[in-house]
C-alpha cells in the first residue's frame, strides 16, 4: 500500500517556469487542484508526503505547510538519498512509495519506487521510465491525477467522496 507521495516542485508542482520580480523576488504558480488533492491525502487519510527538490525556494517552504507536507527537503542533488533516509524514519520500504519527477534529477528515485508517474511535459527519459505519464501538465493537475490514481491502486474511497 502506498503510504508516502514523493513530489518534485519545478515543473511538477508548478508548470517549471521561475520569474523574478524587478527587486529579484521569485514567483511560482501552484495549481489549487493539486493542492486539494495533496491536503487530502496529508489531512483526511493521514498520509505522509514529501517535498525533495533541487532549487531552494520559501514560497516552496510556505505551500508545504499548507498542505501538512511533512518531510521538506531542498537544494538537493541525491534525491534518492534523502528518500532513504525518510524510508528509515518513517519506518517505510520502496513498496509504500509513489513518487513524482519530470526530469533527470529525478531519475533515481522515479526508478526505485514502486509507482512512478511524470507529468505530460516531462523530458522523454523520465516518461520512458515511469509507470504513468499523466495526461495533465506539471502544475496543471498532474498531481492531483497520480492521487487519484493512487487512491484506486491502494482501494480507497476516491477524493470525491470527501467533497459531496
Amino acid at each position: 500500500m502506498i503510504e508516502l507521495i514523493v513530489l518534485d516542485v519545478d515543473g511538477t508542482l508548478t508548470n517549471g517556469q521561475i520569474s523574478y520580480t524587478a527587486s529579484g523576488d521569485e514567483i511560482k504558480s501552484f495549481c489549487v487542484k493539486d493542492g486539494m488533492a495533496i491536503a487530502s491525502w496529508t489531512k483526511k487519510f493521514n498520509k505522509k508526503a514529501a517535498i525533495i527538490t533541487g532549487r531552494k525556494s520559501t514560497i516552496v517552504e510556505k505551500r508545504a505547510k499548507e498542505l501538512g507536507i511533512t518531510h521538506l527537503y531542498q537544494g538537493v542533488d541525491n534525491k534518492d538519498e534523502i528518500l532513504e533516509n525518510i524510508l528509515q524514519k518513517e519506518n517505510l520500504t520502496w513498496e509504500n512509495i509513489a513518487s513524482i519527477g519530470d526530469d533527470l534529477n529525478d531519475y533515481k528515485m522515479l526508478k526505485k519506487s514502486k509507482l512512478s508517474f511524470s507529468p505530460a511535459n516531462g523530458v522523454d527519459e523520465i516518461k520512458q521510465i515511469v509507470d504513468i505519464t499523466t495526461l495533465q501538465n506539471g502544475g496543471n493537475g498532474a498531481v492531483r491525477f497520480m492521487i487519484e490514481y493512487i487512491l484506486e491502486f491502494n482501494k480507497m474511497d476516491s477524493l470525491e467522496t470527501l467533497w459531496v
